[in-house]
């Protein structure tokens, strides 16, 4: 056999390896972005989809440069290095993220992209990839396992590290990204108690926003003793004692007030009452304090049946307790010394705390005005009238859904959604059949990564998720998204690639 032969039998190989189908989807995914971008700027940049001085044109440059980005990874980086080198890797990008800090020049109140003339930077793109890298590397090692207490906590700092650093930059949008990876955690043996902690966290902060502390730690407890009723085999004891106790505590705060009325009027003479210390005795009395007062004499005998039976869920239990009520009292802080000004509006508009159509929540408004605009198939290419006479900011990069929505109607919009949901499904797919850990463990990364991209931005986009600035992967303008989102699906595939070396 020549040389020849020998490079035809390997080239074929290759070819035949390659999973072709995330590659086409891939493709189409990004002239979907291409030619929706261009709809977006036609009007107000009318020039022809090539010109590189308006956003359809510098599109075109980053998808030819993330070509050959795919190209190099597929074709001349052994897929075996990435997990040799996953440490410098994340330490650079952290070392990256600290820098644009300091370095870095501010785009719309966050300080998180360095910028090189024309051409900017964002470091929290590529941290996604480090992140997955590193995860990968550290939970693929023999004898890992996330239920033991070491292992576990060095996983969650490898997530929460970067997640703290780009909170720091005040790109929430992207930090939120990081909390998709529970859902990687879960597939390598995370308790599901877990996902649904972090489910409370929010809900408790939204209670604690829209309606009171009071009323959050009411249904943090009503919810934490049936836990534990349901894990014990109490149930029945619940519905005895439980609901009673949690219906008196729901109707106290309105109970104290209508006591202080009727102790506040004045007698048959109609003299002021003689229990005016009362009056202002019962006033003073916050029904926090009693829940909580209630709350601390219950602890003791509930630790006290755990031990006895010695079962650790109670123990659990009653510690997410404590953190879910030491989360209730620091929300205020959160949203009110964390959050940007404009972010505290957009969650006031979208938790309907405020109501702001033409300020903060114009942006969605006008965006869910678009989407439905497009009724079953659309308006049509370019004929737009929300696109055309930009009444959508950010029309080509946050908010590149609607112009979908708009033009493409609800059939061009389910049809992207079921492109995002096979690929995804894909890359899950072809991580299962993995041979081996690391494998499977970036490649359930970066479908996390791409889910969460793509449950917020359209989330966004229809009035379900606040408005935090996160593009839509492969379709939304800009390079570093772009680059980063083909470099992180390229690697998946050629470490798939090289997997199927042995089918």
């Amino acid at each position: 056999m020549t040389m020849r032969d020998i490079s035809g039998n390997r080239g074929r190989g290759l070819m035949r390896t390659i999973d072709w189908t995330l590659v086409v989807s891939y493709l189409i995914l990004v002239l979907v972005g291409w030619t929706n971008i261009y709809a977006s700027v036609h009007s107000s940049e009318p020039a022809s989809i090539f010109d590189f001085s308006c956003r359809s044109g510098k599109q075109f440059v980053w998808i030819m440069t993330s070509i050959v980005i795919a190209a190099v990874i597929l074709f001349l980086i052994n897929p075996r290095i990435y997990e040799g080198l996953s440490l410098p890797i994340y330490l650079v990008t952290i070392g990256l993220l600290v820098a644009v800090i300091f370095l870095g020049i501010e785009v719309k109140g966050s300080r998180s992209w360095f910028g090189f003339g024309p051409i900017r930077f964002q470091p929290a793109e590529i941290s996604k990839i480090s992140t997955s890298l590193m995860l990968a590397t550290v939970m693929s090692q023999l004898g890992y396992k996330i239920s033991k207490f070491r292992d576990f906590v060095i996983t969650a700092l490898i997530i929460l590290v970067p997640m703290a650093i780009i909170v720091l930059q005040s790109e929430t949008g992207s930090a939120l990204v990081y909390v998709g990876f529970i859902f990687m955690l879960y597939r390598e043996g995370l308790s599901g108690w877990l996902i649904f902690m972090v489910g409370m966290a929010i809900l408790l902060f939204i209670l604690t926003l829209t309606a009171s502390p009071y009323t959050a730690i009411l249904v943090l407890t009503g919810i934490a003793s049936l836990c534990i009723c349901l894990y014990s085999g109490r149930f029945k004891k619940w519905l005895f004692f439980g609901i009673p106790a949690i219906a008196f505590f729901a109707l106290l705060p309105e109970g104290m007030e209508m006591l202080a009325e009727t102790v506040a009027k004045p007698d048959a003479s109609g003299a002021a009452s003689t229990a005016d210390a009362w009056t202002a005795f019962v006033s003073a009395i916050n029904p926090l304090y009693i829940l909580l007062v209630a709350i601390f004499i219950a602890t003791p005998f509930a630790i006290l049946q755990a031990f006895r039976e010695r079962n650790r869920f109670t123990y659990l239990a009653l510690i997410s307790t404590v953190a879910g009520i030491a989360l209730v009292f620091s929300a205020d802080f959160i949203f009110n010394k964390v959050l940007q000004d404009h972010q505290r509006k957009r969650i006031e508009v979208l938790l309907g705390m405020k109501e702001d159509p033409a300020g903060v929540g114009y942006n969605v408004n006008q965006s869910m005005i678009a989407i439905g605009s497009g009724g079953l198939t659309g308006k049509g290419y370019l004929n737009g009238t929300q696109t055309t006479y930009g009444f959508v900011p950010e029309q080509s990069t946050d908010f590149i859904f609607c112009t979908i929505g708009e033009e493409w109607g609800f059939v061009g919009s389910t049809a992207v959604i079921l492109l995002y949901v096979f690929m995804i499904w894909r890359i899950i797919r072809s991580a299962e059949h993995s041979r081996e850990s690391f494998t499977r463990i970036y490649g359930y990364c970066v479908a996390c990564c791409i889910f969460m991209h793509l449950f917020i931005n359209i989330g966004m986009t229809i009035g379900l998720m606040p408005v935090i600035g996160i593009p839509l992967p492969f379709i939304s303008y800009g390079g570093s998204s772009l680059w980063a989102f083909t470099a992180m699906l390229f690697i998946f595939i050629a470490l798939d690639r090289n997997e199927r070396k042995y089918f």
